[in-house]
């Protein structure tokens, strides 16, 4: 029974061992979530979130660089600082609480692309999209037609590669009905859209 207990407690600290380890090589990133107790004051435990800076803030401590640095060297510099506010060096234990969310590569955020509408829209302007927005889909984004916009008469202006302008007309009444194609168009950083305003019998 004796070599079976020695077993079983074995098998039960590798993991912890396995852990310590790793918390010893960790390296402090921003977003992670650092524990840090003093056990000379209990009023100074908290939790504290590492900054896009890489600096953590602790009371009579001031602003710590987290980053980059392992566990055991936050904690050494804490309470380094701390020492000049007690009698004798301070406890100071810090842990990490949580790690900073990491997204996965394929789940990064997008660069939107920008676009131009003038004219007759409810918001014209500059309008950033995501790649891969349709003629629609932009000028819902800007809050649609004006009253006055002349819709059969819609422009998109698209400057190629070679510097040479192209313009590209799209008559919106029949693309709601239904009636033309267009309205899936896929925009390009830089693209301008011209809305004109309705003449007096249009």
């Amino acid at each position: 029974m004796t070599i079976l207990r020695r077993l079983a407690a074995a098998m039960f600290l590798l993991p912890l061992l396995a852990v310590s380890t790793w918390a010893q090589d960790y390296k402090v990133r921003s977003g992670d979530v650092l524990q840090i107790e003093v056990l000379e004051d209990a009023t100074l435990n908290r939790t504290a979130i590492v900054l896009p800076d890489g600096q953590i803030s602790l009371p009579l401590a001031g602003s710590v660089r987290a980053a980059g640095r392992s566990l055991a060297e936050v904690q050494t510099e804490l309470a380094s600082r701390l020492a000049p506010n007690f009698a004798t060096p301070p406890t100071v234990f810090v842990t990490l609480n949580a790690l900073a969310e990491r997204r996965p590569a394929t789940a990064a955020t997008p660069r939107m692309i920008d676009v131009f509408i003038l004219g007759a829209a409810n918001t014209p302007g500059k309008v950033e999209i995501k790649p891969g927005a349709t003629l629609l889909q932009a000028l819902a984004q800007a809050g649609g037609l004006s009253p006055f916009a002349a819709k059969k008469r819609v422009q998109l202006r698209r400057v190629d590669k070679s510097g040479v302008e192209k313009v590209y007309k799209f008559d919106l009444d029949a693309i709601e009905r239904g009636e033309a194609g267009g309205g899936a168009t896929r925009l390009v950083s830089g693209d301008v859209i011209v809305i004109p305003q309705r003449k007096l019998f249009e």
